[in-house]
């Protein structure tokens, strides 16, 4: 209500009594007059909102142009580059799963040459003892060429799997040690080891690390030569290691 209107109002309350409830009706325009000035204009707070939602939607004629909001597919260049890397982990996981199934069956050899092996402390003949550990000996040489073969397929990766049969190695190295020690007093090298397995150098060998923790892993078989009363060859044996240690003794 403009300020006009207003004293117009008063002007004719002050000359003539105004009807029953004719105050309330006033000071409730009074209000709504005051609360007006308050509020800002209609038109001045939806243009910022008309704006906004303007904002958000594609013109007429930019969805006439063709134009889209949705991510533009990639270049040919990048698929084939996904593609080629896809094709690759697949041929390294299937790889990989040949190279587990043999190193089990290595595993599983290992396990019955090591429990023939058992008996050596028993009074059982040493010829059969080591009879049923050569036999389970050549079955491992022949998973090893198995898995050379499988290595040529990928060259120059021999220490990317390795992992996958170091520890059956290592295994298989004591098994061999044990057995040298127990035919004829001594020692195995590393290149008398690799030979027993069928391995060689320039393909697939013995790594070094692993022929000397399978000397350190063969000293678990002298604990079973205490109870019977064969305490002087984990002596021998020690005595052994340390002048191959202090290159008394040669490593091939």
């Amino acid at each position: 209500m403009r300020p006009a209107a207003t004293a117009a109002l008063r002007a004719a309350f002050l000359l003539s009594p105004p009807p029953p409830g004719f105050a309330f009706a006033f000071a409730a325009a009074a209000a709504a007059a005051s609360a007006s000035r308050l509020l800002p204009r209609r038109s001045a707070f939806l243009l910022p909102l008309r704006r906004l939602c303007s904002s958000t939607v594609p013109s007429r004629a930019a969805a006439a142009s063709g134009f889209s909001s949705q991510p533009q597919p990639s270049p040919p260049v990048m698929d084939a580059q996904f593609e080629s890397f896809r094709v690759q982990l697949d041929e390294s996981s299937t790889l990989r799963d040949r190279i587990r199934a043999v190193v089990s069956e290595v595993e599983s050899a290992s396990r019955v040459a090591s429990a023939a092996l058992l008996l050596v402390h028993q009074p059982v003949p040493l010829a059969d003892v080591l009879g049923k550990a050569k036999a389970q000996v050549e079955v491992i040489k022949g998973l090893y060429s198995q898995l050379a073969e499988i290595l040529k397929e990928c060259p120059g990766q021999y220490y990317r799997y390795h992992g996958d049969w170091r520890s059956e190695t290592q295994a298989v190295v004591a098994m061999l040690v044990f057995m040298h020690w127990l035919e004829t007093g001594g020692l195995l090298m590393h290149s008398e080891a690799q030979e027993k397995l069928g391995l060689s150098s320039r393909e697939f060998g013995l790594d070094v690390e692993d022929y000397l923790t399978g000397l350190c892993f063969m000293s678990n078989d002298f604990v079973s030569s205490s109870p019977t009363m064969q305490f002087f060859c984990p002596l021998s044996y020690i005595v052994l290691v340390i002048l191959f240690c202090s290159n008394r003794l040669p490593f091939h």
